[in-house]
């Protein structure tokens, strides 16, 4: 009599705690599907984007369907995308973006120039960063970011 009871405990216990991880566990944020624009850019120099030399100069971003792989551990394959650097029609280059979703903007770790509590809801921002050793590309659009790095060209 006291096992069925004890079974009866145990079994209450691990289901409430199921429960309770599972209410805890959000939903997965929505990020854009298939090709998506999202804005042009200027670089102000020349770049290294997925391993080939890339001018700088305008061009139009364009978010991709393409995953890129490997992801990171645990991270939506969705998060990692391939954006296209497209200029007079034609693609010039490509890189990985990673993209936080805007229900996600808020739980990001801050760093002393990602203030996400200040994070635009639309617009764009490249700079140089980390003794001028990375270019960062910042879109943000309708609360959700992306973000590129980039090496620049001679690094």
């Amino acid at each position: 009599m006291k096992h069925t009871w004890l079974v009866g405990i145990l079994a209450g216990a691990l289901l409430a705690g199921g429960a309770a991880v599972q209410a805890q566990q959000k939903p997965a944020a929505p990020v854009p599907t298939g090709e998506v624009a999202l804005g042009t850019i200027t670089l102000p120099r020349a770049v290294t984007a997925d391993g080939k030399p890339l001018a700088g100069g305008r061009y139009t971003l364009r978010l991709t369907a393409q995953a890129a792989q490997p992801t990171v551990a645990g991270q939506l394959p969705d998060l990692n995308r391939w954006v296209e650097f497209v200029q007079g029609g034609q693609v010039k280059g490509r890189e990985i973006v990673s993209i936080i979703p805007a229900a996600e903007v808020s739980e990001t770790q801050q760093g002393p120039d990602l203030d996400t509590g200040k994070a635009p809801r639309t617009g764009s921002k490249v700079e140089m960063l980390k003794g001028n050793e990375y270019m960062r590309v910042w879109i943000s659009r309708q609360g959700t970011q992306y973000l590129i790095h980039l090496v620049p060209a001679g690094a």
